[in-house]
């Protein structure tokens, strides 16, 4: 095997062991581990940014393809950094101005379509479905989200959620039924969004605990035994010697 793979494996299984350190304390090893992610991590995106930005989005077409037109956005992009000079600071706003105009051009239009016109057309769809040689069909099916079923169910939860929200009329009788069943549906949606993200980090841990375990191989020359045992010796030595200072105090 490489040394590069070895040494990876070693750094990547140190790293992670360290990480997980805090759940005993806040300790040496945890604020190494979290210095050297930052560090590195700000260090990765100013070299990809330079890599990225300036040669490959700015140099390389202007020098060498000549595409000169390109010096204007580059003009712009330098007057942002007069923001850093009080003198010529006022010229920034000009080019903040542009970015936002542009930006907001940009996005609006697409957030309308996403969050607005594509919840208008899963609301407003047909109940009845044309099935050829069936006529007119009514689907129960909960898997396919173009059932009838599932269209009914967005169009009693959108309408109660909106109706949750407009407080121009008091929520009594069959208004608070309405309102109630809009807050079913919101807390439906809030869990399944707070699912989702436990989900997606617990298998960060799951990947991260497949490494470890990967690592105990005699081809890495068994990183996860060596290096676990290192951090549990340094967690009790530290342990101890902050005993001792409690005791002599």
């Amino acid at each position: 095997m490489p040394i590069e793979t070895i040494i990876g494996a070693w750094v990547a299984t140190g790293l992670t062991l360290f990480i997980f350190s805090f759940l005993y304390r806040d300790n040496p090893l945890f604020k190494l581990a979290e210095n050297l992610y930052v560090g590195i991590s700000v260090g990765y995106t100013i070299v990809k940014t330079y890599d990225t930005v300036i040669v490959y989005l700015i140099w390389n077409p202007i020098v060498k393809n000549g595409e000169w037109a390109l010096l204007i956005p580059v003009a712009i992009g330098m007057l942002m950094l007069t923001r850093y000079m009080p003198k010529a600071a006022w010229l920034s706003r000009y080019a903040f101005a542009f970015i936002v105009g542009v930006g907001s051009g940009l996005a609006i239009p697409r957030v309308i379509s996403s969050y607005i016109l594509k919840q208008i057309e899963d609301t407003v769809r047909p109940l009845l479905i044309m099935v050829p040689g069936e006529g007119l069909s009514f689907t129960w099916s909960l898997l396919s989200p173009a059932s009838s079923l599932n269209t009914i169910i967005i169009l009693v939860g959108v309408s109660s959620v909106l109706f949750y929200f407009f407080f121009s009329v008091e929520h009594t009788g069959l208004g608070k039924v309405v309102a109630r069943t809009g807050i079913l549906f919101l807390m439906v949606a809030f869990g399944a969004a707070f699912g989702y993200t436990v989900m997606a980090r617990m298998s960060l841990l799951i990947g991260r605990f497949d490494d470890l375990i990967e690592f105990t191989d005699p081809s890495y020359g068994r990183p996860s035994l060596w290096l676990m045992g290192l951090t549990i010796l340094i967690l009790v030595m530290m342990a101890q010697r902050s005993s001792h200072k409690s005791e002599e105090e």
